[in-house]
């Protein structure tokens, strides 16, 4: 019923529409819709330096994508191509976590397991890369998926976005072990 591919760079049309989709009706209950449409436009979105290193999937249903997310063995933590600006090193693996990555689903979609699907494949290649453990910036509306998915809050924080607009997000961790 749903396939999971690696995402490729003429997928990123279609994903940032979906990130846009999935970004505002996904925060409902958790986020304001002011602070829903302030981390949609200057935060979400793809970051293609993922989709380049392999590591950014797409989940499709009949030939449309329903969901997408990655991980990353690079030092930015959150962000698509417009909030990121400098490069963008490798990281350790050794002594690094590897990054969970924007991860999004359509709206129409939500409950359906794509998040946990997208999870586990991130989780055994960031293991076969020779990560020890995981980082990520949540949003509200996705700390559930995360928590469930083995990681522990290490931090709240405010994004402070415009026009002067604070978003709330949760630096979260998890060690990663051979049977994920």
């Amino acid at each position: 019923m749903f396939e999971l591919r690696l995402a490729v760079p003429s997928d990123t049309p279609a994903l940032e529409a979906l990130i846009r989709r999935s970004g505002v009706a996904l925060s409902a209950g958790f986020y304001t819709p002011e602070q829903a449409q302030a981390i949609t436009r200057h935060v979400f979105g793809v970051d293609s330096q993922l989709v380049e290193d392999g590591t950014y999937f797409v989940v499709e249903h009949l030939g449309s994508p329903v969901a997408c997310g990655g991980w990353s063995k690079r030092r930015t933590l959150f962000g698509g191509d417009r909030a990121k600006s400098g490069p963008d090193p490798l990281l350790d693996p050794a002594v690094e976590p590897a990054r969970i990555r924007a991860f999004f689903v359509e709206p129409s979609m939500a409950r359906r397991g794509l998040g946990r699907l997208l999870m586990d494949r991130c989780t055994a290649e960031a293991l076969r890369a020779g990560f020890r453990s995981m980082e990520l910036v949540a949003t509200l509306p996705g700390e559930p998926l995360y928590l469930a998915s083995g990681f522990t809050v290490l931090e709240r924080f405010e994004l402070s976005l415009p026009p002067d607009i604070r978003v709330p997000v949760t630096r979260m961790g998890r060690t990663l072990s051979s049977g994920c």
